[in-house]
């Protein structure tokens, strides 16, 4: 079991053993934020503050696993997960500590979540139902990212948590992510279509797949050296973006528009990836681009 579902249990064990969706997730996100130097688990600003999709993608195996009871308003351990937390003995001392230091629930645990971490609390549906002071409320508001001008961007998601890559477009003021990938299945967590496009409407960047500017992975199996790059990027320029026009001046009306459009793919670097190909069409067809920023 991967160890940081058996801190997830750990955790849970340590508050009780049973704890309503919220309040756990609140405290998770304390836990992690405030008592671990490498982060088991890492959030993004959601409805109701910091939030981990990847803590509740584990939630689902642990209850496929038996570990965790199916139960729709609150974590709860079973008998089976019992006996695997009170294991874990490495991370006890640390659980202790933050369990006799956090002893809010409801209400007052959001709202100190949301003085301790005003930048988790920028996308808030109830903010404005909780006692925070003035000063608390400027605070988020200055946390939120400034609205940025209109754009094209580019970033691959290897070597990145659906979180991390989260943040990092909110961060940079993305609008609209354009998925340039012909098949958009992955088996890292939270990148094929359906996980991301929820995801990015969670947060609220708005999701395009765009398959027609995509390769075909058979075509990607044998790109062992900066030659076979080379060659790639060469036919596709030719085979695909030659009759793609209507669809790139259909990207570039995005950002004419005042969108801060990221085209997005696996690759991390955008030499080895098809992006940047896209990129540069459109900085061909569109003169009012002056740059693209990698991500």
């Amino acid at each position: 079991m991967l160890k940081r579902r058996k801190k997830l249990l750990g955790l849970l064990h340590m508050l009780g053993g049973r704890m309503g969706k919220r309040d756990f997730q609140k405290l998770l996100f304390l836990y992690c934020m405030e008592f671990e130097e490498d982060p088991s688990f890492q959030f993004v600003p959601y409805k109701y503050g910091g939030f981990s999709f990847t803590s509740y993608a584990d939630r689902r195996k642990l209850v496929a696993a038996g570990m965790l009871a199916d139960d729709d308003q609150a974590w709860r351990l079973t008998e089976a997960g019992e006996d695997v937390a009170k294991e874990q003995q490495l991370y006890r001392p640390e659980m202790e500590a933050f369990h006799s230091q956090m002893r809010l629930r409801g209400p007052k645990l959001v709202a100190e979540t949301y003085r301790r971490h005003p930048y988790y609390a920028t996308r808030s549906e109830i903010v404005g139902q909780l006692k925070l002071s003035v000063k608390e409320l400027d605070r988020i508001e200055a946390s939120r990212p400034a609205r940025q001008e209109p754009a094209l961007l580019t970033i691959g998601y290897e070597g990145r948590s659906l979180e991390d890559y989260l943040n990092t477009l909110l961060r940079a003021g993305v609008t609209l992510l354009c998925d340039v990938r012909r098949n958009p299945l992955s088996r890292k967590y939270g990148f094929s279509k359906r996980a991301l496009s929820g995801a990015c409407e969670g947060v609220g960047i708005r999701y395009e797949h765009v398959p027609e500017l995509g390769i075909d992975s058979e075509r990607r199996r044998a790109l062992n050296a900066a030659a076979d790059y080379a060659a790639l990027f060469k036919a596709y320029k030719h085979d695909t973006l030659a009759g793609c026009e209507d669809i790139l001046r259909h990207i570039g009306a995005w950002i004419q528009d005042g969108g801060r459009v990221a085209l997005t793919c696996y690759e991390r670097d955008p030499a080895m990836c098809h992006r940047h190909c896209v990129g540069d069409a459109l900085m061909r067809l569109d003169s009012g681009l002056e740059c693209i920023e990698h991500l």
